[in-house]
Order: structure tokens, then C-alpha cells, then sequence
């Protein structure tokens, strides 16, 4: 299976190969899922079986630092429907702990603790094109990515570079946000096709985005 690290200079293509080794091997997905829509389950779905991960876990944010908190709904909301979306998938599953935690969401804490946690698990930090310009800017960025490996999806509309060790997955691309989706429905658009109909019922039901 070939896969590309982007350096400074150029891109490599890499030939990854089945590791003989007892650690898990875990992606994590994070996003504030306001709401989940089928780009978020396609990138966590490729990505698992493209590096041949064990499982990717959805981390939902309590307060990203990106976000603007006025258009986040209650979190438990988003959990639930991140449970509907996934439930019946094999190789995904939800993380809590940002929501356990609560405030704003940093990466680097986050990932510290669950490190601490599961001193058995590699952990791959899946982001798309449009957030590898703003890496230098993380909180941290530095010392983290000496602790996880950080993993980017292509997007469309987005030519990227980075010199921080990245390993590229090609994606089927979905030109989808959670804004549009929210966007067609206080307009009384229906979402069909954008997102599980167990969530779109979901949101019917709660009355949400309104």
C-alpha cells in the first residue's frame, strides 16, 4: 500500500508494511460533529483501513479553541448522534474524554493524558488539508507531534505543504460541512444524502438548528 510523507523538500512515497508488534494501533478523529455528516465517517473509515489500524476513535470537542462556542450545541446532543452514526460500524467508536473533561480543547492535553492512560497505543491524529497551514500554530505543536503521528486527508480546494512529518491518505472526497448542513436546515432545505438518516431524524425529533 503506498502512502506519501510530505518533507520539507518533496514528497516520498512510502511502502507501509504490516507491523509484527502487540501495540494498538488507534486513529483519532477529532471535531466538534455539529453535526456528523458522511465526510466525517468516510475520512475515519479510510483512514483505518488504509494504514490497517485497529480502530479510529470520534473525539468530540467540548469547547474547541477554533470554534465559536455561540454555534455549538449542547454536547450531549452531538454525542448522541455521533453514537447514532457509527453504531453497527466495525473499526469505529466514540472518545469521550474532551467532553469528560470539558473547557477548551487542546490536542497536546488531551493526547498527554491519553498516552498516560494507554501506554500501549500508537495513536495517528487525523486532520484534513485545511488544518496542516496552521499546525505551526498549535498549542505545543513541537513536543506533540513526538507523541503521536499526525495523519492528513486531501480536501478539495486545498494545495498543502508542511515540514512537519505527515503521512498523507487519499480519501474519497465529499465537499460537506457541518455549517451547510445547519445552513439548509434553517432554511427548511432538507439534508438528504449529507448525513445518516438517523441522525437528520435525530435532529428532527430535538427540534435542532432551528
Amino acid at each position: 500500500m503506498a502512502l506519501e510523507l510530505l518533507t520539507p523538500f518533496t514528497k516520498v512515497e512510502l511502502e507501509t508494511k504490516e507491523k509484527k508488534t502487540d501495540r494498538k494501533q488507534i486513529g483519532i478523529l477529532g471535531g466538534n460533529f455539529n453535526p456528523v455528516h458522511h465526510a466525517h465517517l468516510i475520512v475515519a473509515d479510510q483512514v483505518r483501513q488504509q494504514l490497517g489500524l485497529d480502530q479510529v476513535l470520534l473525539m468530540p470537542e467540548y469547547t474547541p479553541p477554533h470554534v465559536d462556542f455561540k454555534e455549538t450545541i449542547d454536547e450531549n446532543h452531538r454525542l448522541k448522534m455521533l453514537e447514532l452514526a457509527i453504531d453497527g460500524t466495525e473499526g469505529l467508536a466514540i472518545e469521550e474524554i474532551e467532553l469528560k473533561r470539558k473547557g477548551i480543547s487542546y490536542t497536546y492535553d488531551t493526547m498527554k493524558l491519553l498516552i498516560e492512560a494507554n501506554p500501549d497505543v500508537d495513536y495517528y491524529f487525523i486532520i484534513g488539508a485545511d488544518m496542516v497551514d496552521y499546525l505551526p500554530k498549535w498549542y505545543r505543536i513541537d513536543e506533540l507531534v513526538n507523541m503521536i503521528q499526525f495523519v492528513g486527508v486531501q480536501r478539495p480546494k486545498y494545495k498543502v505543504g508542511t515540514s512537519y512529518p505527515l503521512i498523507w491518505v487519499d480519501v474519497p472526497l465529499m465537499d460537506i460541512s457541518s455549517s451547510m448542513i445547519r445552513d439548509f436546515i434553517k432554511k427548511k432545505r432538507q439534508p438528504h444524502y449529507l448525513l445518516p438518516e438517523s441522525v437528520l431524524s435525530y435532529i428532527r425529533q430535538e427540534g435542532l438548528y432551528r
